[in-house]
């Protein structure tokens, strides 16, 4: 029998040889000892401080796993009546123009003020 470290991630569940073994809920975020053996890895023996050793056995996760429950309604995407970022953009855009200096039209300078 050979042992290895693994952590719990979020899920409850380890990854061990690129596959994954559900180990539970309370143990996310805990190293865990992995006892196995290397011929047949099906089923491993997870053992914690302060815990009984128990088995797990690779997690299967079928291309029908449940239905999604339906989003809450609070949560639900609402249509945007107007944008924050784009107000700020045109304001931005109306005081640069204000400032900017016109452009010097030459046809409107006559030929009378001396100007050739």
């Amino acid at each position: 029998m050979h042992c290895e470290t693994r952590k719990v991630d979020k899920s409850g569940c380890i990854s061990f040889m690129d596959r994954k073994y559900e180990v539970g809920l309370p143990f996310i975020g805990c190293t865990v000892d992995v006892v196995f053996d290397p011929a047949d890895i099906t089923e491993l023996t997870i053992e914690y401080e302060g815990h009984t050793p128990w088995r797990v056995r690779e997690l299967v996760i079928g291309e029908r796993a449940g239905k999604r429950p339906p989003l809450l309604e609070h949560l639900s995407a609402l249509p945007a009546e107007a944008s924050r970022l784009l107000a700020a953009a045109e304001t931005r855009y109306e005081d640069r123009r204000a400032q900017q200096a016109p452009a010097v039209a030459y046809r409107k300078v006559s030929k009378e003020d001396g100007h050739v």
